[in-house]
């Protein structure tokens, strides 16, 4: 999809509505990963595992340079964006990690940075990791057996070096957490998971399936909350229901100060005036929660439709206009007319 040029007497409020309600801007850097998890959806690119069965199924080119994304970055967070989230595939994989990661924009009021990560290459990248401006580092650990971990992600690497990369992380960041696709694979480790992560005061959050075209022939594999729900109102009876903002509902936990967080489509999510029409809205349980930025030049505000997706390609020479660009895109989107 090409984009107009910005407009004069652009309305920014839709763009700014979603930065106030914590609305993310996913940046992946690259879609490729060194493992093959069957459920992901590599935020709207072609995943990895059904690259490995489908060798003519590719991902994006990847189009932009460290300085692109640097430059874009710095652009969207004086527009009012304020939680960045570095993804992949896996993020550490990209040679373009360290430019991009040491170079960060210096942060405003409010601005955090995370990176999401396998955990696998944390301990190889640990040094030059110290010298970032992170603000997090969120490790998925959705499993904890070399059983569990071989039948999600198809490696044959061990869950040890998932560990220690936790580890490595926890050595060199004061905020690490954790996030857990809830699934038939791993639902008798799920307790386990949890004692691990508030042994070691680690925030956690359990997430339920989304279904992607990707990995539908797994839907089976899908196991809703409702177990480790009833569990966890076993340890403690601090329990909140959120269900403003964007994104799906969440039931927070706390059990000795340790924030557990357990996505629950059940509580409902949050569509805007695209959504309405939407052809995939039946089996949707985002609804508008982030903004997706690929290492391609394009961003979108649905993971699973990527007719959606815009092309800055040709403002990257111009970051000064990309945001503008963005806001009408945003604005038309949640109007309904894009």
């Amino acid at each position: 999809m090409t984009i107009p040029l910005p407009i004069a007497g652009l309305d920014w409020t839709a763009l700014r509505n979603f930065a106030a309600l914590r609305g993310q801007l996913r940046v992946s850097l690259t879609p490729i990963c060194n493992v093959k998890c069957w459920f992901c959806h590599n935020e709207g690119d072609v995943p990895p595992p059904f690259t490995h069965l489908h060798r003519d199924a590719k991902p994006r080119a990847r189009e932009l340079t460290a300085e692109d994304y640097v430059n874009v970055l710095r652009e969207l967070i004086g527009a009012g964006l304020k939680r960045v989230y570095f993804t992949g595939g896996e993020p550490l994989v990209s040679r373009l990690a360290r430019p991009v990661l040491t170079r960060l924009p210096v942060r405003g009021p409010d601005v955090s940075y995370t990176l999401i990560t396998n955990g696998l290459l944390v301990r190889t990248h640990q040094d030059w990791l110290a010298t970032t401006g992170l603000d997090k580092v969120k490790v998925s650990l959705h499993y904890l057996s070399d059983e569990s971990f071989r039948a999600i992600a198809q490696t044959r690497d061990g869950v040890a070096a998932v560990l220690d990369g936790i580890e490595a992380a926890r050595e060199t960041f004061e905020r690490v957490e954790l996030n857990t696709l809830i699934q038939h694979e791993n639902e008798h480790e799920l307790r386990d998971i949890l004692a691990y992560a508030l042994e070691r005061r680690l925030p956690v959050q359990f997430i339920e399936l989304v279904e992607t075209d990707f990995n539908a022939d797994r839907k089976s594999s899908a196991v809703g909350a409702h177990g480790l729900i009833d569990h966890l109102r076993t340890l403690t009876r601090e329990e909140e229901a959120v269900v403003s903002g964007v994104g799906q509902g969440r039931r927070i936990f706390r059990i000795d100060g340790i924030e557990i967080d357990v996505i629950h489509r059940e509580l409902g999510r949050h569509h805007v005036g695209q959504c309405g029409t939407c052809p995939v809205k039946a089996k949707c349980v985002e609804g508008f929660w982030a903004l997706r930025m690929d290492h391609a030049g394009g961003i979108q505000p649905c993971l699973l439709r990527d007719d959606l997706r815009m092309d800055i390609r040709s403002l990257l020479d111009q970051p000064e206009q990309v945001p503008a660009a963005v806001a009408q895109h945003v604005a038309a989107f949640t109007e309904g007319t894009l």
